[in-house]
């Protein structure tokens, strides 16, 4: 790709653009994607980092041209630490909860992530801060467990 031309894409979502080209990504295997920056693309992206389902978040190119350079992670077989991502809240319909009634993703085994007046938190540190905010999005990994097919079946309940 010739980093001098830049293809201008309009999104009206750039929170489901970023859910869904990482996505793509982890279904075709890539190391890693790159998105147009934007702050709280790169505090979501960092956030992921922080808990730990994608390798590394870097900024790369200036001024306008700016792009999040999102590494990411699989573990030693190969499969990708990312089983699932949802959008919760969306344009013409937001999510809020209360830090007490704060969803547990597939019981507790994934992260909601959680847009508060401290900035973007997971659901676990939104409780422990006794913030509340909107809801962005659910992320979930299988990687590194051993559940048993029944355990499995009550979670998806």
């Amino acid at each position: 790709r010739n980093k001098e031309s830049f293809l201008v894409i309009m999104v009206s979502d750039p929170i489901s653009d970023l859910l869904t080209r990482i996505r793509n990504g982890v279904m075709v295997s890539k190391s890693n994607i790159e998105i147009p920056h934007s702050n709280f693309k790169f505090e979501l992206a960092s956030l992921l980092k922080n808990e730990g389902y994608v390798s590394d978040v870097k900024i790369s190119g200036d001024g306008t041209k700016k792009l999040i350079d999102i590494e990411l992670k699989y573990s030693d077989e190969g499969t990708p630490v990312i089983s699932g991502m949802n959008r919760l809240s969306k344009p013409g319909n937001r999510v809020y909860s209360s830090f007490d009634k704060l969803p547990r993703n597939n019981g507790g085994l994934g992260t909601v992530v959680v847009s508060t007046s401290r900035g973007l938190l997971s659901d676990s540190e939104a409780r422990k801060r006794k913030l509340g905010g909107e809801l962005i999005c659910e992320v979930w990994s299988w990687v590194g467990l051993e559940i048993s097919q029944l355990t499995f079946q009550k979670i998806l309940r």
